[in-house]
C-alpha cells in the first residue's frame, strides 16, 4: 500500500487533536492523511467531559451535539479520603459525551472532507528528509510537506524519538495509570463528581444516553501494593472513600472489565520535535482534575492549522511556522499547565486534601477563581 504522492499534511493519530485539524485542513482543499491504530469506533480512557469553551467550535466542524441531548454538566462536587463534601456551581460548565461517538462522528466528518483516513495503520518511523517528511507504518510509506503526531500521551514515537518525558525517572508528576468504566447509574445529569482517595481521584459524570463515565487516576504504586490487581485496588484503597464505594455499589457497568492506560506523565513536554507538531496530550497533558484536556487537543489544533496554513500558502518558512506554535502554544496552555501541576499537589497525600477541601468549601469564589485558572 504505499503511496507515491506527496500530500499537504500527515497526521499520526486519530483522536480529538488529529481529526479536527484534519477536518480544517481539508475543508480549506488540503491534501491530508491521518494515520489511527485502532479501528473506529473505539474506546479510550478519558473522563469525557469537554468544557463549554469548546462547543462552538465542534459545531462548527461539523458535529451534531445538538441532535445527541447531551447532558450540560453546571455541578461541581469534591470529596476528600474522609468525606468532607465541597458543592460548587461551575463558572463556565460543560458537557458529557463519550470518546467512542465524537472521535467516530469527527471521522466520518474527515472523510466526507476528503482526508484520506488510515484505520488499523501504526506510525512506526517519520524521518524528516530534503524538507519533506517521509511516513513509515506498518501499512507502507507516505510522503507530506507537514507532519504532526496527535498520539496521544505516550506513543511509540515518542520513545523512538527519545522524548524527554520518556526518560524521566518515576516522580509526582509521572508514573500514573487510568482506569475507565461506563456504567448505568442515578448520577445527576447535571453534576461532576471528583472524589479522592490516597494517591488518586475518581471522577464520575454523565454522557449520552443516560449512562456515566467513571474514571480514575492513581500511581502505579497503589496497583502494585495490590498485586497489579485492579479489583483489589479498587476494594483497600478507592472504597475508603465511602462516596466512592457507594458508586461502585450502585453502578450497573457496561463492561466488566475495565480500560486502562499506564506511564501516564505530566511533566513538560516539547511542541515541536524533529520539525513534527506535537497536538493534543501529545505536546502537553493537563491534570483530569482540572477537566480540561479535551478542550484544550481542540484548541491546539486550531492553532497548529492557522501557521500550517500560513507556511503552506509561503507567508512563512518553516522555521517561523515551529518557533510561532511553541509561543502560541505556550501562551495558550502554560498557564493552565501551571496551575494544574499546582492544584495536583493539592490532591493526592491524604492529609493535605482532607485540609484542602475543609479550606476550599468555605470559599466558593475562591473555587471558581481555580477552576477559571485551567480554562480559556
Amino acid at each position: 500500500m504505499n503511496n507515491g504522492s506527496q500530500y499537504d499534511v500527515a497526521i499520526a493519530g486519530g483522536g480529538l487533536a488529529g481529526l479536527s485539524a484534519a477536518i480544517l485542513l481539508g475543508k480549506k482543499g488540503h491534501r491530508v492523511v491521518l494515520f489511527e491504530k485502532e479501528k473506529y469506533p473505539f474506546h479510550k480512557v478519558c473522563g469525557e467531559y469537554i468544557s463549554l469553551e469548546s462547543r462552538e467550535f465542534l459545531l462548527s466542524l461539523g458535529a451534531p451535539l445538538n441532535d445527541w441531548s447531551l447532558p450540560v454538566i453546571t455541578q461541581l462536587s469534591v470529596t476528600s479520603p474522609n468525606g468532607t463534601e465541597l458543592n460548587q456551581q461551575l463558572p463556565l460548565g460543560g458537557f458529557g459525551v463519550s470518546r467512542y461517538r465524537i472521535d467516530n462522528e469527527l471521522r466520518q466528518i474527515a472523510e466526507e472532507n476528503n482526508v484520506e483516513l488510515l484505520e488499523d495503520a501504526r506510525v512506526q518511523e517519520i524521518r524528516f528528509d530534503n524538507n519533506t517528511f517521509a511516513i513509515t507504518t506498518d501499512k507502507g510509506e507516505w510522503r507530506s510537506l507537514v507532519c504532526c503526531s496527535a498520539a496521544g500521551k505516550r506513543s511509540n514515537l515518542d520513545v523512538r524519538w527519545k522524548r524527554k518525558f520518556t526518560q524521566q525517572k518515576p516522580n509526582a508528576l509521572n508514573n500514573y495509570i487510568g482506569v475507565k468504566y461506563h456504567a448505568v447509574l442515578g448520577h445527576p445529569r447535571t453534576l461532576i463528581s471528583l472524589h479522592n482517595f490516597r494517591n488518586g481521584y475518581c471522577g464520575i459524570s454523565p454522557i449520552e444516553d443516560n449512562k456515566t463515565c467513571i474514571c480514575y487516576l492513581t500511581t502505579a504504586d497503589n496497583l502494585r501494593s495490590r498485586g497489579n490487581d485492579i479489583r483489589q485496588m479498587e476494594k483497600d484503597i478507592l472504597f475508603k472513600n465511602v462516596y466512592i464505594k457507594e458508586a461502585f455499589d450502585n453502578a450497573a457497568m457496561i463492561y466488566q472489565k475495565p480500560l486502562t492506560i499506564s506511564q501516564i506523565s505530566f511533566d513538560k513536554k516539547e511542541q515541536v520535535v524533529d520539525h513534527v507538531l506535537m497536538l493534543g496530550d501529545s505536546a502537553g497533558m493537563i491534570t483530569p482534575l482540572c477537566g480540561n484536556g479535551m478542550s484544550m487537543a481542540l484548541f491546539s489544533s486550531r492553532i497548529a492549522v492557522e501557521l500550517i496554513e500560513k507556511f503552506l500558502s509561503g507567508a512563512m518558512n518553516r522555521w517561523e511556522m515551529e518557533v510561532q506554535y511553541g509561543k502560541e502554544w505556550k501562551k495558550c496552555f502554560g498557564r493552565r499547565l501551571f496551575a494544574g501541576r499546582v492544584i495536583q499537589s493539592l490532591f493526592g497525600k491524604e492529609w493535605i486534601t482532607n485540609k484542602t477541601v475543609s479550606i476550599l468549601k468555605h470559599f466558593p469564589r475562591l473555587v471558581s477563581d481555580i477552576i477559571r485558572q485551567t480554562h480559556g
